[in-house]
């Protein structure tokens, strides 16, 4: 680590002491926050329980007959595509936002069985609800992941695939030591305000801090301070290992849906990096090689890359972001 970068760090965690003092504790299933659009909810019966999930449905008046479906990222939730919601619907589509189960605004459950296929299923059993017979899949990191399952179980829903980021590019087992559900669940028990915000700074957004990204970091930090956040924990866990033992890079052949590929060159994120070597480390999480190479994979797939930006294209640079998305979803 270089001393310009050393310094931004002690800069960075002397100012991270004074925002943690003033931050809110958040609800397990965030009640006491508001997202930007009205939240409903679906009842599901799934592995011999009742959990709900949240969802956002945004129709705008001047609706063009066209969906797009936003699935949000393994640290997220529905909320950060306020944004990209509102440049959707006023160009005419309608955009539906669920939060998946073990995030956001629905259920945390104590045992669940997480596979993309079942988070897949969920999402589906939303359109039914409010009758989308067809939309355009857009998803975000961990959402990518859940985007590309989506396409593959329900070619004949899916119009578009829109990749902004995604994770699973690659596949870290074959780098990453396995680590069971009990070691991410202890890892996840010692996360702070401190950590995560550091974890985002160095991997998001390359030490440059906008004070826009701090709601994204108190909605996780927020947990910590509840005293069901060994819920929040358990659920993040499951999904760590769902992320690490379900990759779905050696699918990207069957995908029959047109595809583009939004990405920020600058990302470096990859699960499991502090587990390998220094030189290991170094080939994970390469977006400006992953991008074109996931390119080739995915027959006729569009690639448009952002370069100098990270991990959040839709947070860190939004025109950047919305124009080539609002290109390809009106052709």
């Amino acid at each position: 680590m270089n001393i310009k970068f050393s310094f931004i760090l002690i800069l960075f965690t002397l100012i991270s002491f004074g925002q943690q003092d003033q931050l809110k504790e958040l609800d397990i299933n965030l009640a006491n926050y508001e997202y930007p659009y009205p939240v409903h909810f679906i009842t599901l019966s799934e592995q011999e329980q009742q959990l709900q999930m949240a969802y956002m449905d945004v129709k705008p008046a001047n609706y063009n007959g066209k969906n797009v479906l936003l699935l949000h990222g393994k640290n997220f939730n529905g909320a950060y595509w306020k944004t990209t919601i509102q440049a959707l619907t006023k160009e005419g589509f309608r955009v539906i936002v669920p939060d998946q189960i073990g995030f956001g605004k629905s259920d945390k459950p104590a045992h669940f069985q997480f596979t993309f296929q079942q988070l897949a299923q969920n999402t589906k059993a939303i359109l039914d609800q409010i009758g989308v017979k067809k939309t355009a899949v857009l998803g975000h990191s961990m959402g990518g992941m859940v985007a590309t399952r989506f396409a593959l179980m329900y070619p004949e829903i899916t119009e578009k695939l829109i990749l902004e980021n995604p994770i699973g590019l690659e596949d870290w087992k074959l780098k990453v030591p396995y680590q069971n559900v009990d070691w991410w669940y202890q890892n996840e028990l010692k996360q702070s305000y401190e950590k995560i915000k550091k974890y985002q700074l160095e991997n998001y957004y390359d030490g440059k801090w906008k004070p826009e990204y701090d709601e994204w970091v108190n909605l996780l930090a927020g947990w910590t301070l509840n005293a069901d956040f060994k819920k929040y924990a358990w659920n993040a866990a499951l999904t760590y290992d769902m992320i690490f033992t379900q990759p779905v890079v050696y699918e990207f052949k069957n995908i029959k849906v047109p595809t583009l590929l939004i990405i920020g060159t600058r990302d470096r994120t990859a699960l499991g990096k502090p587990l390998v070597s220094e030189e290991v480390r170094k080939t994970m999480g390469l977006y400006e090689n992953l991008g074109k190479e996931t390119q080739k994979k995915i027959p006729n797939a569009q690639l448009v890359e952002i370069p100098n930006i990270g991990h959040m294209p839709h947070i860190e640079s939004f025109d950047k972001f919305i124009t080539p998305l609002k290109t390809f979803l009106k052709k």
